[in-house]
């Protein structure tokens, strides 16, 4: 099964957002925010944005197997 993490990490008067894909791929912001949600919010939206990478992951073997968001 594919992963994808959305996560914030602290830099310095705020959060940055990262979004990691499985097999080690992963792409920062260049901003921060000032809380762990809005990073994690952005990193969503940022993803939701990338068609074709979420076009990527839906071809993936291991994506079609795994439950759909809720």
């Amino acid at each position: 099964m594919s992963h994808v993490t959305l996560s914030a990490t602290p830099k310095g008067n705020g959060d940055q957002a990262t979004v990691s894909f499985a097999g080690g791929v992963s792409l920062s912001s260049a901003e921060t925010y000032p809380s762990i949600s809005e990073a994690v919010a952005a990193a969503a939206m940022r993803l939701l944005s990338m068609t074709d990478r979420l076009d990527a992951l839906d071809e993936s073997p291991g994506m079609r197997a795994s439950a759909p968001f809720s």
